[in-house]
């Protein structure tokens, strides 16, 4: 497994210049300018948030560029709420966010993965509509981690689909490894 990371770049949130990657074996996709995939990381999140990455699988943007389906096993999304973009966030009103902005308790509570004053991340899974109406059904998990990076409030989100407790694991991991990475990227 290739564990080096693509190229960061630079986006600026408010007055604040943050490094982004996309974790080891996904690439973003907004060089691609695609009305379509804009249309699916869009459909990943409300437009009261503001997309700073959407990366697919490497091999899904391969075929992506040679006109080919996509599969969309899994995919990785950044964004930040537009309303905080300007603002540069203490401890405090960040842990008001993270509170605001998780699911709580309920009938399927989420599964804590994470809790630090700078880092709260969950494990979620959810049941998919079919794609065809005759077809069955897809269990999806994924992680949400709320970062406060350099005083900027950022939700992460890695997804995948489940067919075995593999794809649990992976999605754990993939989401430590790359928290790790954007904090070691933003430490000056």
């Amino acid at each position: 497994m290739n564990t080096a990371f693509a190229a960061p770049f630079a986006v600026q949130v408010g007055e604040m210049r943050l490094a982004l990657d996309a974790p080891p074996g996904f690439s973003d996709t907004q060089f691609t300018g695609s009305p379509r995939l804009v249309d699916i990381a869009e459909s990943l999140t409300t437009a009261s948030n503001r997309i700073l990455l959407f990366a697919l699988e490497d091999e899904d943007l391969r075929r992506f560029t040679l006109g080919d389906p996509i599969e969309l096993r899994r995919s990785v999304l950044i964004i930040t709420p537009r309303a905080m973009q300007q603002e540069s966030l203490s401890l405090g009103a960040f842990r008001s966010f993270v509170a605001a902005s998780l699911p709580a308790g309920g009938a399927n509570p989420p599964k804590v993965l994470r809790s630090d004053p700078e880092i709260t991340s969950v494990l979620l899974s959810a049941r998919v509509a079919p794609e065809r109406p005759d077809g069955p059904a897809r269990q999806v998990v994924s992680s949400r981690t709320l970062l406060l990076l350099r005083g900027k409030a950022l939700d992460l989100t890695v997804f995948s689909r489940y067919d075995s407790a593999a794809d649990l694991e992976w999605v754990r991991g993939a989401t430590e490894r790359w928290v790790e990475e954007l904090r070691r990227l933003n430490s000056r």
